[in-house]
Order: C-alpha cells, then sequence, then structure tokens
C-alpha cells in the first residue's frame, strides 16, 4: 500500500541560513542507504524542506527500505504516507477509510483524527475536516472509537497541493548527516568498545577512517576479518569505511625485547597513536577516535591516557565512550549489531603482548626514557610499517 516516506529529521531544522546544506546531506545519505533494498527510488524536497522517499519501481521490499531508512544519521523517524491527489472532501473520506482497512487487520481501537491545513485556501477547517473524516471511520468501522485526548491511534492528515496521510512513526538512527563535520580515524580493534566509538562519533555526522593494527603470525587472517566484518556493519550507518590496516609485528617485537615489560602496553599504544596520527594527517582527517573509558583497564586510567596522548603532536584524541561502563557500551554494541562479531574468538594484537603487570600509573618521562631504547630501530620500523600498509574499503560506494 505504502509507496512514499515521510522523512523526520530534529536538528537539521534550527540551522538557520545553512538549513538546505544539511538537508541536501541528508538527501544524499538516503540515497546511499537505500542501496541496501531492491528497487528504484526517488528523494525529493518540497518547498518547505520537508523530505520524501518515493518508490519509482513496480515491486519493493517494504521491510528492506524501512531497515535501510533505520540506519541513515540525521532520520530521528520515518512515516510511511500514502499521497490523495483529489483532495476533495468526498474522496478524503473514501480513502481515509480505505487507509484504517488496509493498515489495520485488528481495528478494536480508539483514534484521532488530526488535520493539518497547510493549504489555507482549503474550503473546510481542519476541525471540519476531522470531523467529516472521524464519522467516516466509525461509520465503516463500528468497532473504533473516537478519544481525542489519549488515542491508541493517531491519524495524521495533511492538506497541501495533495494530501498525505499516514498514522505510524518509525524511529531512525538519530544524529546528523554524514559529511556534515569533517573526518577522523577511527583505531579498530576486534574488540567491543572501538567499534561502538566509531558508531557515535559517525552518527554526529563525521565521516569515519579506520586504522587496525595486524601482528602476523601472533593474530590470524580470521582476527583480520573479524575486523573487516566490524568495519562492514559500521558502514550500513556510515557509508564507505576506508579501513587501513597495518603491520605492527616488527614494532610491537622490538618493544617487547628493549622495553620493561611493565610498560609494554603503555609504549605499543602510544606507537599505534603516532601510526594512527600520520595515517590521519594523509587522509584529511581531523582528529583521532578511540574506543576507551576512564578506568577499564590499566590502560585507560587517567594517568595512562595523559601519557597516550602525549605521543600525539597535531591532532585532537577523542573518546566518545568515556564516561561509559562497560555493560552500557555492551548495550549499545547489541543494539548497532556490532555485538557478536566482537565476541568472537580471534585474537587482536594488543591481548598478544600484554603484560602480566601493567603499570597503571606511567608517568610520561619515565616512559619517554624507555622509549629511547628504540632510537635505532624504530625509524626504520615505522617506515616499513607505512610502506606495508594495506587499504580496504568496506562497504557500498
Amino acid at each position: 500500500m505504502f509507496r512514499s516516506f515521510l522523512i523526520k529529521y530534529g536538528e537539521i531544522g534550527v540551522k538557520g541560513k545553512n538549513r538546505h546544506l544539511f538537508e541536501d546531506a541528508l538527501m544524499r545519505q538516503i540515497k546511499y542507504g537505500l542501496k541496501r533494498a531492491e528497487g528504484e527510488f526517488a528523494v525529493t524536497k518540497d518547498k518547505g524542506g520537508r523530505i520524501f522517499v518515493e518508490v519509482k519501481s513496480d515491486s519493493y521490499d517494504y521491510d528492506a527500505v524501512t531497515d535501510a531508512l533505520r540506519h541513515v544519521f540525521g532520520v530521528i523517524a520515518f512515516c510511511p504516507v500514502v499521497h490523495v491527489e483529489d483532495i476533495s472532501i468526498d474522496s478524503l473520506r473514501k480513502e481515509i477509510v480505505d487507509y484504517v482497512e488496509h493498515v489495520f487487520e485488528d481495528r478494536h481501537f480508539s483514534f484521532k483524527i488530526n488535520t493539518r491545513r497547510a493549504n489555507k485556501s482549503y474550503p473546510m477547517t481542519s476541525m471540519e475536516v476531522d470531523a467529516a473524516l472521524g464519522e467516516a471511520v466509525l461509520t465503516a468501522f463500528p468497532e473504533t472509537k473516537v478519544d481525542v485526548h489519549d488515542p491508541e491511534v493517531d491519524i495524521r492528515v495533511e492538506i497541501r497541493d495533495i494530501v498525505h496521510i499516514y498514522s505510524r512513526e518509525i524511529a531512525g538512527a538519530g544524529g546528523m548527516p554524514i559529511g556534515t563535520n569533517g573526518k577522523t580515524m577511527l583505531l579498530l580493534s576486534g574488540g567491543i568498545d572501538s567499534p561502538v566509538a566509531g558508531y557515535m562519533t559517525a552518527k554526529r555526522g563525521v565521516i569515519m577512517d579506520a586504522v587496525y593494527f595486524h601482528a602476523p603470525p601472533y593474530t590470524s587472517d580470521r582476527a583480520k576479518q573479524k575486523v573487516i566484518d566490524l568495519a562492514r556493519r559500521l558502514s550500513d550507518y556510515s557509508g564507505p569505511v576506508y579501513l587501513h590496516i597495518v603491520n605492527f609485528t616488527d614494532i610491537q617485537l622490538a618493544i617487547y625485547d628493549r622495553c620493561p615489560h611493565d610498560e609494554l602496553t603503555i609504549i605499543m599504544r602510544r606507537y599505534m597513536m603516532r601510526i594512527a596520527e600520520h595515517l590521519a594527517s594523509e587522509n584529511d582527517c581531523l582528529g583521532l577516535v578511540t574506543g576507551e573509558s576512564i578506568g577499564q583497564v590499566a590502560s585507560q586510567t587517567l594517568q595512562s591516557l595523559y601519557v597516550t596522548d602525549s605521543a600525539v603532536e597535531s591532532m585532537p584524541v577523542y573518546r566518545p565512550l568515556i564516561g561509559m561502563d562497560k555493560q552500557e557500551i555492551v548495550d549499545m554494541s547489541e543494539k548497532i549489531g556490532t555485538y557478536e562479531t566482537s565476541i568472537l574468538p580471534y585474537e587482536d594484537c594488543c591481548t598478544i603482548f600484554v603484560a602480566k603487570h601493567p603499570v597503571t600509573k606511567p608517568r610520561r618521562d619515565i616512559i619517554e626514557r624507555s622509549e629511547r631504547k628504540l632510537d635505532d630501530v624504530i625509524d626504520g620500523l615505522l617506515q616499513e610499517a607505512y610502506a606495508t600498509e594495506e587499504l580496504v574499503i568496506v562497504g557500498k560506494r
């Protein structure tokens, strides 16, 4: 029955003179998201900035379209809509009865007709239309009843050049359209936290590149594929993810051989941040994103985060999970569909070389002194890591 969807957005509506730029960005993201659904669609905008998705194919998968729209950042909700071109009251009486008959299998409910008369030349007031259409529904379906204060079903009727009828509002992902707030580099591991951090950053309209540190033969190709799968899941929301895969084995081995073992995690993390910063600068990113939250593990104490950040010289580090506890992060990962992949038992490079008793309150001067033991080899190892970087583009373009 439905061949049109009304898109509702939130923050975009208060963007003033720049509002049209955000609306256009949202329309582009909707078009991208609909690539996940079979069929031909048109995304249009009326004079008031209202966005519609129109089905142009003879047939389409309703569930696939609604699933695609749920994944578009910037959409706070969307409504399956029936368009009526004959806006006479007799036509609307018939259309409202057809709507209730086709949409509601069980019609034992209370309802309210809620008319918005944007077309001020229409010969009836909103309240008169409410009464006429409510009477038509009651006559056709005596098992229904009117409740204007707390109805179980709120049937919206918008009178414009044509009439829109809808009653169901499906929640969207919210946030801002991708591409409206720059680009960052996500440090993506195979764990639970970093994919959630990527999702939360992308939700604010940020384009997401990602870097993964691979350590063969200590980490397997299955661990690498796990991260690619996580990036693919994120791409359902964010658009294509450019995943930079860096071979970190030789750097880790050098750190393991030359540095104090209680400092292994923090020093490895600092070199990951340096490499991520280098890739971010080369790819026009405006910051790094990590999945850390305060105190979750030894490398995430305030002292550890301070020492880690001091390795980054030219850009900020964003941590969208900084105040969340583990269960909140797990709940979010289940919601966005990354949890089941994250818990697959394929270890990443961090867990292979983890210290038995890692330092929890590192001092920057001591860590920097330990890093000087790498001075004669680290530049060459970094250049080799950059030279052998693998780029995987994940998601439809």
